[in-house]
């Protein structure tokens, strides 16, 4: 066998253990599995590969080589230049191997003493580390270790996204956790943010951006949605934005329904709940406590 038939081999044998790998998971997958989808003999890929976490971690290589060198590129920049380089390589990193990534991530941890994982576990603490600069109080810290979450997680989790506007949607998220607006961060890394993709902290929306209020910004379900809650705060009459003295009202069906999403997003209390609806706090514990057979009724 010659060198370059060597080479062909062995990335056939990679490129069918990723597909059988991100198909059934690396557990459910046999060594015997890939040889016999390769019409190849187990003993075959055992010359290339001694057993099957050797194969993962082969896998895995180009991601880790990339992250390593992002990090030794960030490393030798000052400060902000530093934090921004890394969160837009990370982004473009992780999007550029989106295929394996979240079987990388999720197998690398089964593969036990694996020194690739403890590997993957530095570049995310060294990361980390930039992120937050150097001399971070816990806060900062704190919004470092999600920063790269932001930077990663979505590309895992939302595989129909494109890339190109999963990469506008996260590098708008990171900037909003960090505070910090497009044109800051241009001038740090002299990297354009398309028009269009991403509205500053507290800047006013473009001319014709509906702006997402109570549970819209919660669920992202706009009043064209069924069940939207600027539909079922409208169902209110005379409506003024918080609660009429006198007896309470009750809650339509639909704006019941809003009001469980907005309590088990955890981003609004019973208080601002029933000031959205115009109702009383009462009433909102209600609704919140009671089984859902309004939405039921509107099946």
């Amino acid at each position: 066998m010659t060198v370059e038939e060597a080479d062909s081999t062995r990335d056939r044998i990679l490129r069918t253990a990723l597909s059988l790998f991100s198909a059934q998971g690396y557990q459910r997958t046999s060594l015997r599995q890939i040889a016999e989808r390769l019409r190849l003999t187990k003993a075959a890929i055992l010359y290339h590969f001694p057993s099957k976490s050797h194969l993962l971690i082969a896998l895995a290589e180009p991601l880790l080589g990339d992250l390593e060198a992002l990090l030794e590129h960030a490393e030798a920049l000052p400060g902000r230049q530093a934090r921004w380089t890394l969160l837009e390589g990370w982004v473009d990193t992780m999007l550029k191997h989106r295929g394996p990534l979240g079987m990388l991530f999720h197998d690398l941890a089964l593969v036990e003493r694996s020194s690739t994982y403890h590997r993957l576990l530095r570049i995310v603490m060294r990361a980390n580390e930039i992120v937050a600069g150097p001399d971070a109080s816990r806060r900062e810290r704190v919004r470092a270790v999600q920063a790269i979450g932001v930077c990663s997680d979505p590309v895992v989790f939302l595989i129909d996204v494109p890339a190109s506007a999963l990469r506008a949607d996260m590098l708008d998220g990171v900037r909003r956790l960090l505070g910090e607006t497009p044109t800051d961060t241009e001038a740090v890394t002299g990297t354009k943010t398309p028009p269009g993709t991403e509205t500053p902290p507290g800047a006013e929306p473009p001319p014709g951006t509906k702006t997402p209020t109570g549970a819209e910004a919660v669920t992202g379900e706009t009043s064209d949605a069924a069940g939207g809650v600027a539909e079922a705060v409208a169902a209110t009459p005379g409506r003024v934005g918080r609660r009429r003295p006198g007896r309470p009202r009750s809650m339509s069906p639909e704006q019941a329904r809003a009001a469980r999403r907005m309590h088990l997003a955890g981003t609004h209390s019973a208080d601002e709940i029933a000031a959205e609806f115009g109702v009383s706090r009462a009433t909102v514990y209600r609704h919140l406590d009671a089984p859902d057979d309004n939405e039921t009724v509107l099946r």
